[in-house]
């Protein structure tokens, strides 16, 4: 299956139900209070860049997303692939994108934070280079995450 990946607006209906899908798979996997979800509407704030994958047609495919933070830390955020679409490469097609804007804006370091128990997304990070590490950021430790970074610089 062919793709492509590029920067777009989360403020589309397909985006949004991007969203609302991964939203609805984390619910089942992570009680509430461990949930570190960013609204689509602070997807789209300036802080924050989203790629999009899609097909050939156009469908959205997955998504992922490039969020600021202040000294030079940018932080993978919202990462996703419909059930349909994994297993084609799309998860660290969308990472290295994330990563390649990371680095051309100046980033020395990216981080994450993901669910302890989401063993496909951890086995996407680690393949692109990111090693666990102590919690970052202001996320507090628990049993229900686990925090990945990777030098830049």
């Amino acid at each position: 299956m062919s793709f492509t990946i590029a920067a777009e607006t989360p403020l589309q209906d397909d985006v949004r139900a991007l969203v609302q899908a991964l939203n609805e798979y984390t619910y089942a996997l992570t009680p509430a209070e461990y949930r570190h979800h960013m609204t689509v509407e602070q997807m789209a704030q300036a802080d924050t860049t989203v790629f999009v994958a899609r097909n050939a047609g156009g469908a959205p495919l997955g998504m992922g997303a490039l969020r600021r933070h202040g000294d030079l830390v940018g932080e993978v955020k919202r990462m996703f692939v419909k059930p349909e679409a994994r297993g084609l490469g799309l998860g660290g097609a969308i990472l290295s994108c994330i990563e390649t804007r990371a680095r051309e804006e100046g980033c020395a370091r990216l981080v994450l934070e993901t669910g302890s128990n989401f063993d496909a997304a951890k086995r996407v990070y680690e393949r692109g280079g990111f090693d666990p590490c102590a919690p970052i950021l202001d996320y507090p430790p628990s049993a229900w995450t686990a925090f990945y970074a990777k030098a830049l610089q």
